[in-house]
């Protein structure tokens, strides 16, 4: 039988405005979702690290993070 030590996902993840508008407001929406999402990992106790983070030209941001996956132990994936 096997089991799970320890387990996370890497993502890359892209926030963007959805219609592709590039404005202060169309950047300053884009960056209020990013806040929302790791606000909403944080409230479900989901563990995560932000590995990179940039601003693109165009206002969107572009994230690589490692993320707990399903409440499984993530051992030292974040040291």
């Amino acid at each position: 039988m096997k089991r799970i030590k320890a387990a996370c996902l890497m993502q890359t993840i892209c926030f963007q405005s959805g219609d592709g508008n590039s404005s202060q407001y169309g950047r300053e929406q884009v960056q209020k979702e990013y806040e929302l999402y790791k606000e909403r990992m944080a409230q479900r106790g989901t563990a995560f690290k932000v590995l990179e983070e940039s601003t693109q030209p165009d206002g969107s941001i572009l994230v690589k993070l490692k993320k707990q996956n399903n409440q499984q132990p993530v051992g030292d994936y974040f040291d």
